[in-house]
């Protein structure tokens, strides 16, 4: 038989106890309003505005009207029209733009009787961006082509509405254009493309809950009062709770990059090795990144709270799942705010590129900024107090 009055009693307690606990009741009233908006927003919208250069190398009507159908499509941002085609495959294996579209010298040629060959040079290792700037492309020029074969290039050039829709659907005629697509790193199936920022994930998570236990779980036990009684200093006690964690997710990460391997017949163009470094860095990050939220932690149950809001926006937005360029523009910026968005791009950059640990330099060293600044963060504010 419940006692009404001893039973509101406990709904009080409850919720007294919740208002001394300030980081857990704003992550229980935050956390649902970040999570739709992740879900709304963040799980592989339209992809647009996808970054490219033009190589443009011969004058006229058609290359006039290529141009202006490139630019008034959605699924494009243009970021530069060149002459050298050189610079723009270089702009395309540096990251800095997604493909690169490049039309011939003959390409305006009308004395030519040889098919005009376009050629979109691609980078595949983005799975699914690359799918769509393929698809995009292929029929821009199917159209094109067809335009070129009905004669009506210079019609359609000199209306400007009537170009970027490419409204004729004109048939049954023989291609002008040839499009060849160059994929500079093969054909990368979507298993490929997700296994190197599962493996981020999969240790941004252990290392950031399981400092939440070895920590905060210690200090809610008691383990930890126990510890300090003992003349040992806090940085002596984080170093030694920091290297056990880091070589039980050493083991972990290796564990985990073997059975990728095995299951899913996953390649690693950058060497077994190089990838395994990549994810030290990565776990040395995120074990920082656990010791800071839990150095006033009391309880594992607060830390939990503190740690999701931090965790799981990280796994939607840093293109674990769905490249960040489907996000809307404001959760792209943010996405650069994470260091799970470095480590995603430096294991994608090593397992399907085939780069080196000095080519994703930039991305480990935003990791060992992030690092040091946990870890100092970590140690001014531990809580050693019981």
């Amino acid at each position: 038989m419940i006692e009404l009055k001893k039973f509101w009693w406990m709904i009080k307690k409850e919720l007294i106890s919740l208002k001394r606990h300030p980081s857990r009741l704003v992550s229980i009233l935050v956390f649902p309003i970040i999570m739709i908006l992740l879900f709304g927003y963040g799980m592989g919208g339209e992809m647009t505005d996808l970054p490219i250069v033009v190589v443009s190398q011969s004058h006229g009507d058609l290359t006039d009207l290529t141009l202006d159908t490139i630019k008034t499509t959605d699924t494009y941002r243009v970021v530069d029209v060149i002459d050298d085609q050189n610079k723009a495959e270089n702009m395309v294996d540096s990251g800095e733009v997604k493909a690169a579209i490049i039309m011939p010298k003959d390409y305006d040629d009308t004395n030519s009787s040889s098919q005009k060959a376009v050629t979109l040079y691609l980078d595949s290792s983005d799975q699914m961006a690359s799918q769509i700037l393929d698809s995009a492309t292929q029929a821009i020029f199917s159209k094109l082509s067809n335009m070129v074969a009905a004669g009506s290039v210079t019609a359609v050039s000199e209306n400007s509405t009537a170009a970027p829709s490419l409204s004729h659907q004109l048939s049954n005629f023989k291609d002008d254009i040839s499009l060849h697509i160059n994929r500079i790193y093969g054909n990368i199936k979507y298993i490929d493309f997700l296994v190197p920022a599962v493996l981020g994930m999969t240790v941004m998570m252990s290392c950031m809950m399981g400092m939440g236990a070895t920590i905060a779980g210690e200090r809610e036990t008691g383990e930890l009062a126990r510890l300090f009684m003992t003349p040992t200093s806090v940085s002596t006690v984080i170093g030694g709770k920091i290297a056990s964690k880091l070589l039980i997710e050493l083991v972990r990460a290796l564990i985990l990059i073997i059975m990728a391997i095995l299951l899913f017949n996953v390649s690693i163009k950058g060497g077994l090795l190089q990838t395994f470094i990549v994810l030290v860095f990565g776990a040395l990050c995120f074990v920082g990144f656990g010791i800071m939220l839990s150095a006033r932690t009391q309880t594992q149950e607060d830390y939990a709270q503190i740690v999701l809001p931090f965790s799981l926006p990280m796994m939607f937005v840093s293109g674990v799942f769905y490249p960040i360029e489907t996000m809307p523009w404001i959760f792209q910026k943010i996405a650069y705010l994470f260091p799970l968005t470095y480590l995603n791009d430096a294991m994608r950059a090593v397992m399907l590129k085939g780069q080196t640990l000095g080519d994703v330099w930039l991305d480990l060293v935003i990791l060992v900024g992030y690092t040091l600044l946990f870890f100092i963060i970590g140690v001014k504010r531990f809580n050693r107090d019981i």
